[in-house]
């Protein structure tokens, strides 16, 4: 089930990052971020409100590590960053570059335990699927 989720959120996002651009074509890129933002909250309350209201929202404040409550404001530069990549440089091409930089990241993350997450062992087999990755991003954009 956790695969076909990131597949339907792989979707998604691309999807998101189209529609965001469109907007902010007409409007503004901060215009566009806010209304993303701003309805982002409305149906997640909307779904909180219809799948039984599981967590108090007095409970953010109860939150021990500080730090991972910034997740809405990196959300907010996570928006203005896709919009202005699917921009410049095209939906297929910004989106193979933020899934890779995404599992670069996690990777690294991982390999420290860093924000909490179990530390794994350094295996040179993902080092070589990055490599290979990154190796397609080239093969993609090559004219």
């Amino acid at each position: 089930m956790g695969f076909i989720i990131a597949i339907i959120s792989g979707a998604l996002m691309s999807i998101q990052g189209v529609f965001n651009t469109g907007v902010t074509k007409e409007t503004s890129i901060w215009v566009s971020s806010s209304f993303v933002q701003f309805t982002a909250l409305i149906v997640c309350v909307a779904a909180w409100f219809i799948t039984g209201r599981e967590g108090s929202f007095l409970g953010i404040f109860k939150v021990e590590n500080k730090y991972m409550l910034l997740g809405g404001a990196i959300g907010a530069f996570i928006t203005y960053t896709v919009i202005k990549s699917v921009d410049t440089l095209g939906p297929a091409k910004a989106i193979m570059i933020i899934v890779t930089a995404q599992l670069l990241t996690a990777y690294v993350i991982e390999l420290f335990g860093m924000f909490g997450t179990e530390q794994v062992k350094f295996q040179w087999r993902k080092l070589i699927g990055l490599v290979l990755v990154i190796g397609g991003i080239f093969t993609f954009k090559w004219e």
